[in-house]
C-alpha cells in the first residue's frame, strides 16, 4: 500500500509539472475534443451526427479558449462544426421545432457567437427558430418550461443550462428586455420546487402532475441530488447573471439564489479529494463514485462567481482546492493527450426502459473517459481558473473608451443604426471586442463614454483611450477635440491618468485637432502613412520589437498597417521604432502618463488569429499593452 501511494504522488508530481511545460489545460483538453471530432460530432458512431446539447456546451467552452487564445483555429473549429448543421437559409439540419427539446436550445449560443462576429444572415435565422421555439414551448401552469414535450410538467435542472443562457443572450442581443422576467423566473421556480430546506441541495427534476413514478406523491420532486443537474443549474445561473440586467429588481434574487447554491455544494465537496460525488449526499456509499463533470461545473459556477464578484474573494480557497482534486482526481495524460476520466455517460428520468431516478439507477449508468459533457464542463472551469488565477493590475480600475469623437455608425442587418468601429461591443473585425476581454480578465471594468470628456467624468477612468476621432467623410457632423477637451483631458493626465491615443493614416482619421491634444504632451501624428500592405502580403506590415520593450516584453513580431509615424519632444521618447521611424511613444506628464500609436491596430481583425499568419503576435502584444496600462494607471474606486 506505502509503494502505491508513494507511486501515485511521483505520477502527480511528474503530471503536474509536465503541465508547467506545456499550454494550459483548457487548450489541451480542447485539442482533445478537436482530435476526437474533427468534423462533426457522431456522438454514437456509427449514427451520423445530430443537433445536440452536447456540442453546443463544448463549442461555448471553445469560445473561451479563443478569446483567452487569440488562435484562431478555436473559432474556425466552432464555425466548422455549426456550419455542418446550418445551410445557407438558416435551416438547422435534423432539429425539429415541435419537439419542443429544451436541449436543442443550447447550440443557439453558438450561432450568436457567429452572427455577431461574422455577420451572416444564416446564423441569425437558426438562432431565430430556436428563439421561436421558446416562444411556444409548453409549460407548466406557472410558466416553467417542461424539459420536453415528452415529458410534460416537468421541470429538469439540466433545462436551465439548456434554455437560459441562449434565451438571455437573444433577448440582450435583439432588444428583448421584457424577456428578463421570465428569464428570472425559471431559476426561481426551479429552486423553490426541487430545494431540500435541510441540505440546500436541490433534487433533479420536479413532476408539477405528480404522476411520474419516480416522483414525490407530495412534493413532485425526484428522490436523489444528481450532481450534473446539480451542476447544470450552476452554470446556468452564473452565465445568465453575467449578461443580466444590473437595474432588474430580480437580480438581487437571483444572486440570492446562487449563495445559496454556493453553500450548499460546499458542504457535500469531498473533503480529501476536493471534489463531488454521482449521488452528492451518499459520500462513499457502496457504488457512489467521484464523478467529473459535475465536478469541473462546480468549479467552473464558483470560480466564475468569485471573478465577476457574486460571491466573496475568500471562496478562493474552496475552488483552488476543487480544481487540484479534478485535475489530480480525473485528468491523465496519454501520448500527450490529455484525457478526462470518470464520467458519468448519461442520466435522466422516465423515458423507455423507465429511468426511476433510484441510487441504484444513477450508479448503474456507464462511467466513460472524455465524454464531451465531461469534456465541454471541463475546458471552461478550466479556462475559468485560468482568467482567476491570472495577475489582476486592474483591480479597482476602470477603461474607458471614447464613443464621442470616434462615433461611427451603420445600418445593421436588421435595418436598425448601431454604433461601430473601434468598441468595446463590437464583434465583428471593426470592433475592440477582444482588447476589452483582455482588460477584463485583468480585472479592470470596461466602460464606454460616449458624451465630451469633461473633469468630472474622467474621475471615473484610470486609463481613457481616444481612437481615431471622425472625419467629415465618415460622420455627417463630427465632434472635433477642442481647447476645452483638451484641457479638461491634459489636467486629467497631469494628476495621474493613462492616457492612450490611438491614430491612423491621414486618410482616414481627423489629425488637426487630434494634434492639438498629442501636442500638450510633446507628440505629433505625422501625416504620413507608412507601411502600405497590399492583399496579403503581410510581411510587409511586419514591425519588430527589439529585445528589452518596457510595453511588450515577449512580443516580438507586430502586424501594424497604414501608420501615422510620430514626431516627439520632451516629455515625450519614442517607445518603438521601425528603422528611422518613429510608430509608438510614451511621454510621463505629470503624475500620469500618455501611450500614442498612429493606426488602432488592435482592433478583432488583427488579434483574433483569424486572419494574420500565426507567427505575429498581436494578441499577445494587446494583452501585454493592457497589463502595462493598468500596472500604470492608479485606481479609480
Amino acid at each position: 500500500m506505502k509503494k502505491c501511494i508513494y507511486t501515485i504522488a511521483v505520477l502527480f508530481l511528474l503530471h503536474t509539472t509536465d503541465v508547467t511545460a506545456q499550454k494550459p489545460w483548457s487548450e489541451r483538453m480542447t485539442e482533445t475534443v478537436m482530435q476526437l471530432w474533427p468534423d462533426s460530432m457522431a456522438l454514437k458512431a456509427p449514427q451520423p451526427a445530430k443537433w445536440i446539447y452536447d456540442q453546443g456546451l463544448i463549442l461555448k467552452a471553445i469560445e473561451k479558449v479563443w478569446l483567452r487564445s487569440g488562435n484562431g483555429k478555436y473559432f474556425d473549429y466552432i464555425k466548422k462544426s455549426m456550419d455542418f448543421f446550418v445551410n445557407k437559409d438558416g435551416v438547422i439540419r435534423t432539429y425539429k421545432q415541435t419537439d419542443y427539446n429544451i436541449d436543442n436550445i443550447t447550440p443557439g449560443r453558438n450561432l450568436l457567437l457567429l452572427y455577431d462576429v461574422l455577420e451572416d444572415e444564416k446564423y441569425r435565422k437558426a438562432a431565430t427558430t430556436l428563439r421561436e421555439q421558446l416562444k411556444n414551448h409548453p409549460r407548466t401552469k406557472e410558466g416553467g418550461f417542461w424539459h420536453k414535450k415528452i415529458y410534460p410538467w416537468q421541470m429538469w435542472l439540466d433545462g436551465l443550462y439548456m434554455g437560459e443562457p441562449f434565451y438571455a443572450e437573444y433577448a440582450n442581443r435583439f432588444n428583448e428586455p421584457e424577456a428578463f422576467d421570465d428569464i428570472a423566473n425559471q431559476f426561481i421556480w426551479m429552486e423553490q420546487h426541487a430545494r431540500d430546506a435541510k441540505t440546500g441541495l436541490l433534487y433533479h427534476a420536479w413532476d408539477e402532475s405528480k404522476e411520474q413514478r419516480w416522483a414525490n406523491k407530495a412534493t413532485g420532486q425526484s428522490p436523489h441530488f444528481w450532481g450534473r443537474a446539480m451542476g447544470w443549474y450552476g452554470m446556468a445561473l452564473v452565465d445568465v447573471l453575467e449578461i443580466f440586467p444590473s437595474a432588474h429588481a430580480k437580480r438581487a434574487e437571483l444572486l440570492n439564489i446562487l449563495k445559496r447554491y454556493i453553500t450548499a455544494i460546499k458542504k457535500v465537496q469531498d473533503p480529501q479529494s476536493g471534489v463531488w460525488w454521482q449521488i452528492l449526499d451518499k459520500g462513499n456509499t457502496k457504488g457512489n463514485y467521484l464523478e467529473a463533470s459535475a465536478s469541473s461545473m462546480f468549479v467552473y459556477a464558483m470560480a466564475k462567481a468569485i471573478r465577476l464578484g457574486y460571491v466573496p474573494a475568500s471562496e478562493i480557497t474552496t475552488v483552488k482546492k476543487a480544481y487540484a482534486g479534478v485535475l489530480k482526481t480525473f485528468v491523465t495524460v496519454d501520448n500527450g493527450t490529455a484525457n478526462l476520466n470518470r464520467v458519468c455517460q448519461v442520466a435522466g428520468l422516465g423515458g423507455n426502459p423507465y429511468r426511476d431516478g433510484s441510487f441504484d439507477y444513477y450508479i448503474s449508468e456507464p462511467i466513460i473517459t472524455n465524454d464531451p459533457k465531461g469534456l465541454g464542463a471541463f475546458i471552461l472551469a478550466a479556462s475559468e481558473m485560468e482568467t482567476l488565477t491570472e495577475a489582476k493590475p486592474g483591480a479597482g480600475k476602470t477603461v474607458m473608451l471614447d464613443q464621442f469623437f470616434n462615433n461611427e455608425t451603420r445600418k445593421n442587418k436588421q435595418g436598425n443604426m448601431v454604433s461601430f468601429h473601434y468598441t468595446w461591443e463590437d464583434r465583428m473585425n471593426s470592433g475592440f471586442a477582444l482588447w476589452g476581454n483582455l482588460f477584463r480578465n485583468q480585472g479592470a471594468a470596461t466602460l464606454s463614454l460616449k458624451e465630451a470628456p469633461t473633469a468630472g467624468n474622467l474621475k471615473k477612468a484610470s486609463v481613457y483611450i481616444v481612437v481615431d476621432p471622425d472625419t467629415k467623410k465618415e460622420t455627417e457632423n463630427p465632434q472635433f477635440i477642442e481647447p476645452a477637451h483638451t484641457k479638461a483631458i491634459s489636467e486629467w493626465v497631469k494628476a495621474g491618468g493613462v492616457l492612450v491615443l490611438m491614430a491612423n493614416d491621414s486618410a482616414n482619421t481627423e489629425l488637426d485637432h487630434f494634434n492639438q491634444l498629442a501636442g500638450v504632451f510633446g507628440i505629433q501624428f505625422n501625416k504620413d502613412n507608412h507601411n502600405a500592405v497590399k492583399n496579403n502580403a503581410y510581411e510587409t506590415g511586419l514591425i519588430k520589437v527589439s529585445k528589452g520593450n518596457p510595453v511588450f516584453k515577449t512580443a516580438e513580431r507586430l502586424f501594424i498597417k497604414e501608420i501615422a509615424t510620430l514626431s516627439v519632444k520632451a516629455p515625450a521618447k519614442a517607445l518603438l521604432k521601425d528603422e528611422e521611424h518613429i510608430i509608438m511613444a510614451v511621454a510621463d506628464y505629470g503624475k500620469g502618463k500618455v501611450f500614442a500609436v498612429g493606426d488602432p491596430w488592435l482592433y478583432n481583425e488583427y488579434v483574433d488569429g483569424r486572419k494574420l499568419p500565426a507567427d505575429f503576435d498581436n494578441y499577445t502584444a494587446a494583452r501585454e499593452l493592457a497589463t502595462w496600462l493598468l500596472q500604470t494607471a492608479p485606481s479609480k474606486k
